[in-house]
């Protein structure tokens, strides 16, 4: 069983914005700051996905492949392991971001 950083009493409500999320173990177990965020269409096969995944940005192929190392969670969890993602939460579908410093900024890679 994964062992979470954070307990269920630990976490705070920090924003009204509901859905799942796809979130990485290297943010929820090993404890590293979102370094990549993106916004895709909702898995349609999960009626509450947000469309929303994040990463470290550490994740290497391997890591990425195994399905194992990512769960999912009610966006408002991933915010109390990185409040840095709640400027970004009601940005639209197909929008991504990566860290700079204690921020998200928009990824204009697109």
């Amino acid at each position: 069983m994964t062992e979470f950083l954070l307990k269920p009493e630990e976490i705070k409500q920090l924003t009204d914005i509901r859905g799942g999320c796809l979130a990485s173990n290297k943010i929820t177990v090993d404890g590293e700051k979102v370094g990549y965020a993106y916004r895709e269409e909702p898995d349609a096969n999960f009626p509450n996905d947000s469309g929303w995944r994040f990463l470290a940005g550490t994740e290497d192929n391997n890591y990425s492949e195994n399905p194992n190392n990512f769960n999912v969670f009610e966006i408002n969890t991933i915010c109390n392991y990185d409040n840095a993602i709640l400027p970004i939460l009601k940005s639209e579908i197909g929008s991504s971001f990566v860290r700079k410093g204690d921020s998200l900024i928009k990824d204009n890679k697109e």
